[in-house]
Order: structure tokens, then C-alpha cells, then sequence
């Protein structure tokens, strides 16, 4: 096994290849378990104030990061590469990805609406090609934040323990960090812990983005539109990856049956299904890009 500063770059190598491999385990899976129980916690415990939302984030995210921190010195390469695979959804996102092209590329667009849907939270019944494919693209430009590169920066930084962190939080921002009556109180410690977990990767991952496409573009839309979008975290993200592909989102969707109009990301005309594919093969290359300075890093200490 790798030891020294190779050993990060290796486990990060190794878990990205078991994903590629294997994708998300099909039963039992770590986080459907976490999610269970955070769901568990909560309705025993929110009563709609900060405090409490707080607490409860402490007892579902900080016990299962204390004992990974804890396993660790017994075996940090097998740690480290388990929690990583586990925390990583580079497979899972394309996939999910491949399963709304397809369809839409095929003219099947009920079918691309229907697996839309189970990406994005706005409502999707009513989407023609071009709000499918912008759908799609903004799910898989965010979420290749969250559920990649943001958990490669944790990892490089605290090993399999920080991916874990990262990933826990994530999940509980996506549970919790609603606006709602129920959670605006409760959750809010959620979002804004996840949102400093994610400052640092999601610039990084806007970067990325930018190196990988129509740079110049990319980075004047990161500049000029990010501030505009609600999350400090998926407005780099996104508008930098639109500018990338050269592409236009945001505009109009209907989340609750009520129509919010978005600022736009990005430059050009709207998307349509080549350009999720384009979207797709941009979070693949970012992740070889991701890997590969994290070699670089490694033959420089080592």
C-alpha cells in the first residue's frame, strides 16, 4: 500500500476507480441508513428554533465522524478508500444523468420528464426538450460540487473522515435547509454549515469548470451572474459551467405550483440534449483534472 504523501492521491484513485466500478451500493446504502435516522432525529426534536436544529445537526453528523477519525490510525489507506467510495457519487450522477439524455435524445420526452423529476425539486410535468436538458444541466453542474469535488477537497484534507463530514452535512442541507415553516428556523444551521463547508469547493469547482471549457466566457459569467443566484455555493458553480458549455439557464420553473423566475447563468442559447451530454463529459474530465493535482501535490511531498 502507499504510504507518505502518495497515499492520499492513491486512495483517492482507488475509490474513484470502485465507484466507476461498482457505482452506489444497490442495498444498504450508507447514507439512505443516515438519512433515516436524521429524518428520526428530527421529528423528535424540531420545534422550529435554531438551537434545537443545531443540536440535532451535532448528534447525527459529529458521532459518526468522531469514530472514523478513531478507525482511522488502524488501517488509514482501507479507511480512507472505503469512506471515500462510499461518499463519492461521480458514477450515480452520470448515470442519473445518461437516464434523462437518452430518452430526450431519443424524442421520448415524457420518460425524460418523469427521470428529471427525480433529479431536481422543481415540477417537471409541463417541461418541453430545452427545459429538460436545462434541468438536467443545472442538477449535474451542482451536484457535481456536491457530490464530487467538494467531498475530493474534504478527503485531501482529512482524509476518508473529512469526505465523510462533507458528505454528511450535504445530505443533511438537502433534508433540512428549506425556507419552509417547518425548517426555516430548524434548518438554517444546516444550510449555513453547509454552505461554509462548500465555500472553498465550490470556487475550486467553478474554476475547473472554467479551465475545461470556453474559459474567458466562463469566467465572465462566474463574475457577473454568481452573486445573483440565492446560494452563494451553486451561483459560482453553475455559472461558471454554463459559460463553460456555452450554454443559457435559469429563467423560469415552478416549485409548489407557484412559477419563480431566476436570474440566468451563463451565455448562448438554450440547451438541448447534447448539451447534458456535454455537461456530463465536462464533470468526468474535472474529476481526472481533480486527480491528477492531487498526484502532482503527492510527487511534490513526497
Amino acid at each position: 500500500m502507499p504510504d507518505g504523501a502518495l497515499a492520499m492521491p492513491a486512495a483517492a484513485l482507488a475509490a474513484t476507480l470502485l465507484d466507476r466500478l461498482l457505482g452506489e451500493p444497490r442495498r444498504f446504502h450508507p447514507l439512505i441508513g443516515f438519512g433515516k435516522l436524521a429524518g428520526a432525529v428530527e421529528k423528535r426534536l424540531n420545534r422550529r428554533r435554531l438551537p434545537a436544529g443545531l443540536l440535532a445537526w451535532a448528534l447525527v453528523v459529529l458521532p459518526f465522524v468522531a469514530l472514523a477519525f478513531a478507525l482511522r490510525p488502524f488501517a488509514p489507506f482501507a479507511v480512507d478508500v472505503a469512506l471515500l467510495y462510499f461518499a463519492l457519487g461521480s458514477r450515480s450522477l452520470a448515470e442519473h444523468a445518461e437516464a434523462v439524455a437518452r430518452p430526450l435524445r431519443e424524442g421520448r420526452l415524457d420518460e425524460a420528464r418523469r427521470r428529471v423529476g427525480w433529479m431536481v425539486s422543481r415540477e417537471t410535468a409541463q417541461l418541453d426538450e430545452s427545459g429538460v436538458a436545462k434541468a438536467g444541466m443545472e442538477s449535474v453542474l451542482e451536484n457535481g460540487n456536491d457530490a464530487i469535488f467538494g467531498t475530493l477537497f474534504w478527503f485531501a484534507l482529512l482524509g476518508g473522515p473529512g469526505a465523510l463530514l462533507f458528505r454528511l452535512a450535504n445530505t443533511l442541507d438537502a433534508m433540512w435547509g428549506y425556507r419552509t415553516e417547518r425548517f426555516n428556523l430548524f434548518g438554517r444551521p444546516a444550510a449555513r454549515l453547509d454552505d461554509a463547508l462548500n465555500w472553498l469547493p465550490a470556487r475550486l469547482t467553478a474554476l475547473t469548470y472554467a479551465l475545461l471549457g470556453q474559459t474567458q466566457q466562463a469566467v465572465r459569467c462566474w463574475r457577473t451572474q454568481a452573486g445573483n443566484w440565492e446560494s452563494p455555493n451553486a451561483g459560482p458553480v453553475m455559472s461558471a459551467g454554463a459559460g463553460s458549455l456555452g450554454v443559457q439557464l435559469g429563467g423560469a420553473a415552478i416549485y409548489h405550483g407557484q412559477e419563480e423566475i431566476r436570474p440566468p447563468l451563463g451565455c448562448g442559447p438554450a440547451p438541448v440534449a447534447a448539451d447534458l451530454d456535454r455537461a456530463i463529459a465536462l464533470i468526468r474530465h474535472s474529476l481526472w483534472l481533480w486527480l491528477a493535482v492531487l498526484f502532482v501535490i503527492g510527487f511534490l511531498h513526497a
